[in-house]
């Protein structure tokens, strides 16, 4: 086994660090205090080439691996969840879908846009009365004389309302097959009449990020924006969600990684009782703990990322990574406010938003509870 990274996966961890600290990480509590999404922010990753790493060339991607792709993600929540948030489900939820399920056309139609930064796409899955379980959905879609009428709602979608946003992938359901419900995925952009796209405000995390209701009233689209096949839309859907669960975890791991950090330099800065209060043994063993949950989170979640890379099975390492990776940011902010202390419930310490960003990790893209149920089964239970 060898667990050195490429030259090229140091350079794009050296690359993305530079430019969060840079660029976002002064902006980042600004942004979050007036909970305000940063069009410009969005431009400059897409300058850097952030988004659809792992695409092939031919769809203006950068064709690297997903290793390259999470060490961006995990590098950008280190210093700021709500762009890491942007970066993430643009990537696996937006881009994902249209990649591995879209034909010709609809690929060279839609991604090398989304690959520059100056477009973004949403994947509408989540509804009012559909979370975990997604096939309560409600939205329907008919087809009729070659063209789908599509009625309902969504919830919860990141990058669906931005300026820059341009559509959204959109799971409906599309009949009754043997007394059950047939799913199908289509395509609807941002200007079709019918869909509106409303910001969801007072959010206590990622409030630089965004959030969107969508409705969908008596939307009408070509029968060409169906994406993969009729009936397909559950498998495409838990696909893509398979591969989103290696963002949300490199999202807890870069989260866990920046709250580690400031707790460091603010236990060995902190002076109580005529000495940095790092000295102390109940503070350096918190810092211990955290340092090796970080650096198992990291093992579990490179691991998967190289079975993805090995066209490997990975579903399993996929849900271990994200369960692992968002319980340890949940437990390293925890502590690294206690480090802080009173000055950790302040907005003015990073850690402060540390500690609300991570809180998200543990309900998107599949909660903790789910996590489980999905690795109980993957073990035969």
């Amino acid at each position: 086994m060898n667990f050195d990274l490429s030259e090229e996966h140091k350079m794009i961890r050296e690359t993305v660090r530079e430019f969060a600290e840079r660029e976002i990480k002064p902006l980042a509590q600004e942004l979050d205090e007036k909970a305000e999404f940063s069009v410009a922010l969005t431009k400059r990753m897409g300058d850097l080439g952030l988004f659809g790493m792992y695409l092939p060339e031919k769809y203006g991607g950068q064709g690297l691996d997903t290793l390259s792709y999470i060490i961006a993600v995990e590098e950008l929540a280190r210093v700021d969840g709500s762009h890491a948030a942007t970066l993430a489900a643009h990537n696996s939820l937006g881009i994902g879908p249209l990649y591995y399920f879209g034909n010709e056309e609809q690929k060279l139609k839609y991604l090398p846009k989304l690959c520059t930064g100056n477009a973004l796409w949403s994947f509408g899955l989540t509804e009012p009365g559909a979370g975990s379980d997604s096939r309560a959905s409600k939205t329907t879609a008919e087809l009729a004389e070659g063209k789908w009428k599509i009625n309902g709602s969504k919830i919860f979608i990141t990058n669906g309302a931005s300026d820059i946003s341009i559509g959204s992938t959109v799971q409906a359901i599309s009949g009754i097959v043997d007394g059950k419900k047939q799913f199908t995925t289509i395509i609807v952009e941002k200007d079709t009449p019918g869909f509106k796209r409303v910001p969801m405000h007072n959010k206590m995390m990622w409030r630089a990020s965004d959030t969107a209701e969508l409705f969908f009233d008596d939307v009408i689209v070509p029968e060409e924006n169906l994406l993969g096949k009729i009936g397909q839309g559950s498998k495409i859907m838990l696909s893509t969600l398979d591969a989103g669960r290696l963002s949300i975890a490199a999202m807890g791991l870069g989260a866990a990684q920046g709250a580690y950090e400031l707790a460091l330099a603010y236990a060995k800065e902190r002076k109580q009782f005529g000495q940095p209060i790092a000295n102390f043994q109940i503070n350096a063993f918190k810092l211990a703990d955290m340092a090796m949950k970080i650096e198992l989170a990291r093992n579990l979640l490179y691991k998967a990322c190289w079975l993805k890379d090995q066209d490997r099975a990975f579903g399993l390492e996929a849900a271990m990574s994200k369960l692992y990776c968002s319980e340890i940011a949940k437990e390293v902010a925890d502590e690294a406010v206690q480090i802080h202390g009173g000055y950790g419930l302040m907005k003015d310490y990073p850690v402060e938003r540390f500690y609300r960003d991570q809180r998200l990790l543990q309900i998107g893209e599949g909660t903790s509870e789910i996590q489980r149920l999905v690795i109980s089964r993957y073990i035969g239970c």
